[in-house]
């Protein structure tokens, strides 16, 4: 189990497999705003995939919408990689980058949740995700800028509003 201080240290750094299980490295997100955020599909709050993916089709020249499969809250997202990438196409249209599942908060968090929810790691923020669906919006030079609670609609002015500033 990696320790905390092993956590990049930049945002840049890190790379995730995909839910297909091909490695993305995140320095090819730069120059651009990213939107991470934590994903369900047994959430009352999984129906904003719609809204993500809108976000994606209105908004995917400024900002990358990043999916992160967890089973952090509920029991909510019970299936395997294959299983979602399949509810996530067929239910919702979903064409932005999907990692495969990982864990968002407690002991066996990813080293990226450790890094978006750890101030001596991120610069500011301690928020963790509490359900799923919690958002964090990094800017183009790779710095945590916003976090944004599950009931933020993806389409939301509040949201839109810090893509476009």
């Amino acid at each position: 189990m990696r320790q905390l201080t092993d956590a990049p240290a930049s945002f840049y750094d890190f790379s995730l497999n995909s839910i297909e299980g091909k490695a993305v490295n995140f320095s090819q997100f730069k120059g651009k705003k990213v939107l991470l955020v934590n994903v369900a599909s047994k959430c009352g709050y999984t129906p904003q995939y719609k809204g993500l993916q809108e976000l994606n089709e209105k908004y995917g020249d400024k900002v990358v919408i990043l999916g992160f499969p967890a089973n952090n809250f509920g029991g909510q997202e019970p299936g395997s990689n294959e299983e979602i990438a399949t509810f996530c196409e067929a239910n919702y249209g979903v064409t932005f980058p999907m990692f495969e599942k990982i864990s968002v908060k407690g002991i066996d968090k990813h080293p990226l949740y450790r890094w978006l929810s750890d101030s001596s790691l991120n610069g500011w923020n301690d928020q963790e995700p509490s359900w799923n669906f919690c958002k964090y919006l990094v800017d183009e030079e790779g710095r945590l800028i916003k976090f944004f609670p599950s009931s933020v609609e993806p389409m939301s002015e509040e949201l839109t509003k810090a893509i476009d500033a």
